[in-house]
C-alpha cells in the first residue's frame, strides 16, 4: 500500500491530476469532451513531466559532479574485456541526457585511447538508460517494468559494445581522433557548494534545452489521448500488426527527443491500447538513434562504423519490443 501510494500520488501525482480536473470544472470546462480532455491531459503533463524533471536533473547533476570526464576515463581504464563494457554502460547512466551531449564524451574517451566497444557501450548506455528513465517509468508503467527497461538498456549496450570490439572495425574511427594527444588534466576538487551550484546550473541549462521537446510531446501525446480512435492505435500498434514494433522502431529512429520528451507520447499509446514492447521500442530509437546524434557521430566515425552502429541498435530495440511484447501480461 506504501508502495502504491508512493507510485500513484508521488511519482504519478495522481492528486495533480484529480485537481487540475477539479479546477477545469470549475471554469467551467468539459474534461469528458475531446477538447476538456485534451486540455487536462496537456495541463497535468506538462506540470508533472517539469516537476520530476527538475528535482531529478538537480540530483542526478549532484551525482555527475562525482564523475568528471577525467575520472570516468580513469575508472574505466581499471577493466578489461566485457567487466570494461559493463562498468562503461553503468557510467552512461549518470552522464548527460540526450544522444547529441553524450557524443562529445564518447569523442573524449576514443581519443584517450580506451576500447573501441568500451565507448561505444558507453555511447548506447547514456541516452538509452539514465536515472531519471527508471523514475520516470515508474511513474507512466510500474517498478517492474522500469527496472527491466534499465536492464534490458544495459545488456544492449554491453552486446552492442562487445560485437563493435569483437568486429575490430578501429580503422573506421576518424584519423583526427585516433592521432589526438590525450592530455590528462586533474579535475579540480569541488565543494558542498559547488555542487550543489553545479546541479542548479545544470537543472536550468539541460530545462531550458529539452523544454520545446516536452511540449511537443505533451500536445502529440493530447491528440492521441483525445482525438485518435482507439481501434486505429490497436491497429498499427496493437496485437494485431506483427510489425507494430519495426514500424514504432522506424518511426523513432528520424526522430529527435530524449525520454523526458517521449514519455507523454508513451503514456497516450499505452492508454490507447498500444503494446509495451512497441511502445518501449519506440522509446529507445528516439533517445538512442536520432538523426542529428547520428550526423554528429559521422563527423567522429565512417560510414560503415556508424552503419554498424545503427543495425546494432536497431536490432537489439526490435528484439527487446518483441520480448516485452511477449511478457507483457506477466510484467504488468
Amino acid at each position: 500500500m506504501i508502495w502504491n501510494f508512493i507510485q500513484e500520488q508521488i511519482l504519478g501525482m495522481k492528486w495533480l491530476n484529480e485537481l487540475i480536473g477539479y479546477t477545469l470544472e470549475n471554469l467551467g470546462v468539459d474534461i469528458s469532451g475531446k477538447w476538456g480532455g485534451s486540455i487536462q491531459f496537456f495541463v497535468y503533463d506538462i506540470m508533472k513531466i517539469t516537476i520530476l524533471l527538475c528535482t531529478l536533473i538537480y540530483m542526478i547533476s549532484y551525482i555527475q559532479s562525482y564523475f568528471p570526464p577525467e575520472r570516468s576515463k580513469k575508472i574505466l581504464g581499471r577493466f578489461k574485456g566485457i567487466g570494461a563494457n559493463c562498468v562503461s554502460a553503468i557510467l552512461g547512466t549518470v552522464t548527460p541526457f540526450c544522444s547529441c551531449s553524450s557524443i562529445p564524451l564518447f569523442i573524449g574517451f576514443t581519443s584517450a585511447g580506451l576500447p573501441l566497444g568500451v565507448t561505444f557501450s558507453f555511447l548506447i548506455s547514456s541516452p538509452m538508460v539514465d536515472l531519471g528513465s527508471l523514475i520516470l517509468l515508474m511513474s507512466i508503467f510500474g517498478t517492474k517494468v522500469a527496472v527491466i527497461y534499465v536492464v534490458v538498456g544495459l545488456l544492449i549496450a554491453v552486446v552492442g559494445g562487445t560485437l563493435i570490439e569483437k568486429l575490430h572495425i578501429e580503422k573506421y574511427v576518424e584519423d583526427f581522433i585516433l592521432k589526438a594527444n590525450a592530455v590528462d588534466i586533474d579535475s579540480p576538487t569541488l565543494s558542498q557548494k559547488d555542487r550543489l551550484l553545479y546541479a542548479k546550473e545544470q537543472v536550468e541549462s539541460t530545462f531550458k534545452k529539452v523544454f520545446p521537446y516536452i511540449l511537443a510531446g505533451v500536445a502529440i501525446g493530447a491528440v492521441i489521448h483525445n482525438w485518435i480512435p482507439e481501434s486505429w492505435i490497436e491497429t498499427i500498434l496493437g496485437s494485431h500488426n506483427p510489425f507494430g514494433v519495426v514500424i514504432a522502431t522506424l518511426v523513432g529512429v528520424p526522430m529527435y527527443a530524449d525520454i523526458f520528451g517521449t514519455i507523454a507520447v508513451a503514456e497516450a499509446l499505452l492508454m490507447k491500447g498500444a503494446q509495451l514492447g512497441t511502445i518501449l521500442s519506440f522509446m529507445m530509437a528516439v533517445t538512442t538513434l536520432s538523426l542529428p546524434s547520428m550526423i554528429m557521430l559521422k563527423k567522429a566515425v565512417k560510414t560503415k562504423l556508424l552503419v554498424v552502429f545503427v543495425a546494432i541498435c536497431t536490432i537489439g530495440i526490435i528484439i527487446v519490443g518483441y520480448l516485452f511484447n511477449l511478457f507483457q501480461n506477466f510484467i504488468m
